[in-house]
């Protein structure tokens, strides 16, 4: 996957991120996301479905979308594993670029929940 590919994915504030289960069944969930240095990043609670599946396994499967979970372009393969605390830090600044207000009335919601960061490290292009 190309530097542009994901400069072009940033555009959008969705994108469809595709996990697992562990019987291979394809559960796709529509995510905001925030790109950083090549990589992508997800912000969710530590008890999401996407976040128990990728404790099992981390392939993944994205593509820009609309907040229902349309797909808008083309589909990538990619790796990805739940962030520890102490790297946190600049993904959390990339979503408050990106998502502003939202981002931390979001924070502010879900400040009781355990929230994590989830790094997806593009592969290639699938589809």
């Amino acid at each position: 996957m190309s530097p542009d590919t994901i400069e072009t994915l940033q555009k959008h504030q969705y994108i469809l991120l595709t996990t697992f289960r562990k019987s291979g069944e394809a559960v796709p969930t529509p995510v905001w996301f925030a790109s950083l240095d090549g990589k992508l990043y997800v912000w969710t609670q530590a008890i999401s479905g996407k976040a128990k599946r990728l404790r099992k396994g981390g392939l993944v499967q994205f593509a820009p979308s609309t907040f229902s979970g349309k797909p808008l372009g083309i589909t990538c393969d990619g790796t990805a594993r739940i962030l520890p605390r102490d790297k946190e830090a600049a993904p959390a600044q990339a979503f408050i670029r990106k998502y502003g207000f939202l981002k931390r009335l979001f924070d502010w919601l879900w400040r009781k929940t355990e929230n994590i960061y989830i790094e997806i490290v593009p592969t290639e292009q699938s589809k």
